[in-house]
């Protein structure tokens, strides 16, 4: 018996089994050989099993009419699809059967044609022919979605899967199968990853588009073609690190754009502060590093904008440190800033310098002008001290000397 179908009565709820009974009743049967002579009850679809499939079934109605006529096995092939050709004979007990002394014998014609004088033959013939259409619809289906994967070069995802689709698997059936191949896993590899990082799956459209995306960035930047090269399977096995970390393309785009413009395009002082800052990392592989999702994007900034402000100050001829530039960076000093302040500081600083030694004041540094430059704590002091040695030198040679006609004698706006 099919799977799914029952004879035991016990097992179909009330209103099932009532039915049955009254059914059984009005047959002449009991209830156990009325269920058993309609090849039991699908449980799922609660149809009976004479037919070979349960759009075919009969409904109680026609099934206790073709009885009472004595035509029942006629009724269920004409719904089926096949004919029943009565032809007169010789003989005369009308028993039912095809032997002698039958009045009539019966004849079943298959949809294609194909007579059949025996109910057995019939019903095997019928089979055979819903089971290749099956086959064909099957293939059908197979030689569709084999085209469309086959696109991306990931026919080989759904070879396994060809004699499930022959059978006719539901689509959700299909998708089970083909998540578990091996294939599969190695193709959308990345959705383990992010599994284990307590993300979702992403669907097969969705991971799909997200490479699509990645690629589409990289190609607008420049970036070579090994970083996005497809391979077995149309694996693009470079971006399984974003996918897996969860990285947007508009986060993969700004991770580009930190390292082409900010670093790789920059005056090469910026480089040079970066591989001076940070020694694990250097101008060849920039890139690299702020593409790593592990490296997350404001740590990558931090360290470029530290880079900036360093390259700013080789730029004026003065130096700094990974710590103060990262201080700088903190309390938003930005290149453009950098490249300005330290300027007017690389303009004025040995001469104040050199004033406070004169004058025995307190040192005058560059991390006092950066105070003053840049609006640190401190800006207040330091500019009281940059005016006292400056008032010293004026009151020492007149109005115009010194670097009271320079940088440091002019009041903070974009400078001294």
């Amino acid at each position: 018996m099919a799977e799914n179908f029952t004879t035991d009565l016990s097992k179909l709820d009330v209103n099932n089994k009532s039915v049955i009974i009254a059914n059984a009743k009005a047959s002449g049967q009991t209830p156990d050989q009325y269920l058993a002579s309609r090849g039991g009850v699908n449980l799922v679809t609660g149809q009976y099993g004479d037919a070979y499939d349960p759009a075919t079934s009969l409904t109680d109605a026609e099934y206790l009419a073709a009885r009472a006529t004595g035509n029942l096995n006629a009724v269920i092939l004409k719904k089926r699809g096949g004919n029943v050709t009565v032809t007169a004979t010789a003989d005369g007990d009308d028993d039912g059967t095809d032997g002698t002394g039958d009045t009539n014998a019966t004849t079943y014609t298959a949809p294609d044609g194909k007579i059949f004088t025996e109910i057995n033959a019939y019903n095997t013939y019928i089979a055979k022919l819903k089971s290749d259409e099956k086959a064909r619809i099957g293939k059908s289906a197979y030689d569709i979605l084999f085209s469309e994967f086959d696109r991306y070069g990931m026919g080989s995802l759904i070879e396994p899967l060809k004699t499930f689709i022959q059978d006719g698997l539901s689509e959700a059936e299909l998708t089970l199968k083909l998540r578990g191949t091996e294939e599969y896993k190695t193709r959308f590899g990345a959705n383990q990853l992010r599994i284990n990082k307590g993300l979702r799956a992403l669907s097969e459209s969705e991971y799909i588009q997200l490479e699509d995306q990645y690629q589409d960035v990289m190609r607008r930047y420049g970036l070579p073609e090994n970083y996005y090269k497809r391979g077995n399977l149309g694996r693009q096995e470079g971006f399984e690190k974003f996918i897996g970390g969860d990285v947007s393309p508009v986060e993969l785009e700004d991770r580009v754009q930190t390292a082409q413009k900010r670093v790789i395009n920059a005056n090469p002082e910026v480089s040079q502060a970066l591989k001076q800052f940070y020694p694990d990392i250097n101008n060849s592989d920039i890139l690299a590093y702020t593409l790593d999702p592990t490296n997350a994007i404001e740590n990558i900034k931090r360290k470029v904008t530290a880079a900036e402000i360093g390259g700013a100050a080789i730029g004026a001829g003065l130096g700094t440190n990974v710590t103060r530039a990262e201080q700088l960076g903190s309390a938003g000093i930005t290149k453009l800033q950098a490249q300005q302040g330290y300027t007017t500081i690389g303009g004025g600083l040995e001469r104040g310098s050199q004033l406070a030694s004169i004058y025995k004041q307190d040192p005058y540094t560059q991390t006092t002008a950066e105070s003053e430059i840049f609006s640190l704590p401190g800006q207040a002091e330091a500019k009281k001290q940059r005016q006292k040695i400056t008032g010293l030198e004026k009151a020492t040679f007149g109005a115009q000397t010194g670097i009271s006609s320079g940088a440091l004698a002019r009041d903070r706006a974009g400078g001294y």
